[in-house]
């Protein structure tokens, strides 16, 4: 089997499986090391989404749950709902992702290339990536205010 490895920012994706091509199930090793700049919260208009720890410990939200995964345990995302992760512990975390249909090794070489530019990622050239994948910024929260 074949990978293919991208690097965004200090994020590593390993692309095991790519069903981009075929709109099959896709698979890539994730590796977050701590403190990490992660995806903001998004969704997938047309993707399902699984996160797999296999190593570490990986701070994932799904909607309203947020639960800090560790070694052989998930939470799967279903298309269409807000979720993001992030790195707050001491060591590195390794989950398999694995996506259906699948968004492809293709978006990440793209957002690669928006990030990995030396300064300030351009925001524009990176929203614009992402909803040509069909991902979906999450509206920011709105602060409640003091009754």
């Amino acid at each position: 089997m074949s990978t293919s490895r991208t690097q965004i920012g200090r994020l590593t994706i390993d692309y095991l499986v790519d069903g981009s091509a075929t709109g099959g199930i896709g698979m890539f090793e994730l590796t977050v090391p701590p403190g990490s700049n992660v995806p903001p919260p998004h969704s997938h208009s047309a993707n399902e989404e699984c996160v797999y720890v296999l190593e570490g410990m990986l701070r994932y939200t799904v909607g309203a749950e947020t639960r800090d995964l560790g070694p052989g345990e998930s939470m799967s995302t279903p298309k269409g709902v807000t979720h993001a992760f992030a790195n707050p512990f001491a060591q590195s975390a390794r989950a398999l992702i694995v996506q259906s249909p699948d968004i492809g090794a293709q978006y990440f070489r793209d957002i690669a290339a928006a990030v990995n530019t030396g300064g300030p990622p351009d925001k524009a050239a990176l929203m614009a990536v992402m909803s040509r994948y069909g991902l979906v910024l999450a509206a920011p929260k709105k602060e409640e205010k003091p009754r």
